[in-house]
């Protein structure tokens, strides 16, 4: 099974700059989308009607913000839209489906560069996606994490790391975090297979940073332990292109 996550910063700009291709080209079992930056009746037919798949959607209340989609092969046994917490549900960052053999959270994580408040609201919304993720661990599921965490975790996860220990993003509290969710039975799964440096997912488009790879890898896919035995690979797509991240993926046998 090969599931796909990408922040496509802006579905309908991202399936004017070949996203359908793309999509037709790599044939995932699943892709998650975060950053539609649209509700479902603003998309093209074409968005709603792709070849092979069944797509759910969740958009924020305040228009071009946020929201993620969810494509699948298989139907989901159960989809929930959020995290139960009207706080942070009303800014359409959580897709949960059930399938049999796992469940899968497609997220988008708040960013906290805005202000305080947005930095406070972004460490709320971890503590309370952890609480809730925990508690689905502890009662024996299978879990997969995928999305826009908004945070790099460790130094070898950002190229300028030093510049930016200041920066929301890289804030020792927010590291923190990943640290918390890794020690509670989450493996990251490129670490699994890659220890080597220069592993971006994000560059920033005004200074033309991805030309010369000064990046970010702030989009992860995290499993449970019981999972771990599974993954077949994990791979970052850097040279696909239309948005300011780039495509990741897991390939895992079930």
């Amino acid at each position: 099974m090969k599931i796909i996550s990408w922040n496509v910063n802006g579905l309908r700009s991202a399936y004017k700059k070949g996203f359908l291709d793309w999509l037709e080209k790599e044939i995932p079992d699943i892709v998650c989308i975060q950053e539609t930056k649209a509700d479902k009746i603003q998309l093209p037919p074409e968005l709603h009607n792709v070849k092979g798949y069944l797509p759910f959607f969740v958009s924020a209340s305040k228009k071009g913000y946020s929201g993620v989609a969810l494509y699948t092969k298989q139907k989901p046994e159960k989809i929930e839209y959020g995290l139960g917490i009207e706080r942070f549900d009303h800014e359409g960052r959580v897709i949960i489906a059930y399938y049999k053999e796992f469940i899968l959270y497609n997220i988008y994580f708040p960013n906290g560069k805005a202000s305080r408040e947005r930095l406070e609201f972004k460490m709320d919304f971890y503590d309370a996606f952890l609480d809730l993720v925990l508690k689905k661990k502890n009662q024996g599921n299978r879990i997969i994490i995928c999305g826009d965490v908004n945070t790099a975790h460790k130094e070898i996860d950002l190229a300028r790391p030093k510049e930016n220990e200041d920066t929301s993003g890289f804030l020792p509290e927010e590291r923190a975090w990943i640290d918390k969710l890794t020690s509670n039975g989450f493996a990251d799964t490129l670490r699994v297979f890659n220890k080597d440096p220069g592993q971006y997912t994000w560059w920033d488009l005004k200074t033309r940073a991805r030309e010369r790879n000064v990046g970010w890898r702030i989009d992860y896919f995290f499993v449970s332990e019981n999972l771990t035995k599974n993954l077949k690979s994990s791979f970052i797509q850097k040279d696909v292109t239309g948005s300011d991240h780039c495509p990741i993926g897991i390939e895992i046998n079930l």
